[in-house]
């Protein structure tokens, strides 16, 4: 699974909790792929809520939002994904439909700028809690970095630990390729 199909495969998986005037977070908001799906999928309506720290990400992702004439839709923080809950408690957000992390480093950027498991786990445990029923988490996963590695296994860890009655978890890996990009993936269960 290269990027492009990944990230293909990500949004199709996400897509599925998503509607018109959902809210959704697009936790590392990079060059902002993730951030316009988002924001196309919840409609005028909705509402996308993106992080990232570096003013380069959060640049190059404004200027694909207006390209699409969607940037109304979307509110850029230049703040650690890890701040997700004080962003949304201070935007009054009663809980979101949609998050995504794309983790590691921002692709032609600092190399030396990267996500890190500290600070990704405590942005899990957040996304958990403003997760909505039938809610989708997807995090995709990079090892060819230094630190990926373990960025990747401290995540798989924690989501291999969700409470089953809570959540459902999943991890998509190609099997015969070294560094590839994988996909976790957690749905909230809806309310019965």
């Amino acid at each position: 699974m290269n990027l492009a199909s990944i990230l293909s495969f990500t949004h199709t998986l996400v897509k599925d909790s998503l509607f018109p005037g959902a809210i959704a977070i697009d936790a590392t908001a990079g060059n902002g792929h993730d951030t316009l799906f988002l924001a196309q999928s919840v409609g005028e309506e909705g509402q996308v809520i993106a992080f990232d720290i570096q003013s380069q990400a959060l640049e190059n992702t404004y200027t694909r939002l207006k390209e699409a004439k969607v940037e109304e839709r979307v509110s850029l923080h230049q703040r650690g994904h890890q701040h997700m809950t004080e962003v949304l408690s201070e935007l009054t957000i009663p809980q979101v439909q949609a998050i995504m992390f794309n983790l590691g480093y921002l692709p032609k950027g600092k190399l030396e700028v990267t996500t890190l498991p500290d600070t990704t786990l405590t942005a899990i445990d957040q996304s958990l809690e403003w997760l909505g029923p039938s809610g989708t988490l997807s995090l995709v996963l990079y090892t060819g970095h230094a630190g990926g590695k373990e960025e990747a296994t401290a995540v798989l860890q924690k989501l291999s630990l969700l409470n089953t009655r809570l959540f459902d978890t999943a991890h998509y890996q190609l099997l015969n390729r070294n560094l590839a990009p994988s996909l976790a993936l957690v749905r909230k269960k809806g309310l019965n």
